[in-house]
């Protein structure tokens, strides 16, 4: 009799051995979806939280009252690999500052001139005559 029951045992597991490897992989794809759509939603969630903190950032950091069109960047130009040429609009004054890393130097101050007026762009059948009166070669062929 103890030997009829070791035998059951191996004949029992031998025909349901099919069936629980299918049920192990049925249940590994449904967790295997459950965690992708996991990871996706917390990825989601966080960078949702990242774009959310930015745009806090930046109305907290922003200025307020008559602060905020006090000071005024007019315009910039890279003079070498990390220094630049900022002028500041401050009132009705032009401040032009040299920036480098770790210093801001004052260069010049001027009273505030109005940018001059781009040139309209040409109608695509006169860009050579456009193109001549910009260069000062009125009849230049």
């Amino acid at each position: 009799m103890a030997s009829v029951i070791p035998s059951r045992l191996f004949i029992a597991s031998v025909i349901l051995a099919p069936a629980v490897a299918r049920a192990q992989t049925t249940a590994t794809a449904t967790d295997l979806g459950g965690s992708v759509v996991q990871l996706v939603l917390g990825l989601a969630v966080v960078i949702a939280m990242l774009f959310a903190s930015l745009w806090l950032l930046k109305r907290l950091s922003a200025p307020r009252g008559e602060a905020a069109g006090l000071i005024r960047v007019v315009a910039g130009t890279a003079v070498g690999p990390r220094e630049r040429v900022v002028i500041l609009e401050v009132g009705g004054t032009w401040m032009v500052l040299g920036v480098a890393p770790g210093q801001v130097s004052a260069l010049a101050e001027i009273p505030r001139v109005t940018p001059p007026a781009q040139p309209d762009p040409p109608p695509a059948d006169d860009l050579p005559v456009w193109l001549r009166r910009l260069l000062g070669r009125p009849h230049a062929r």
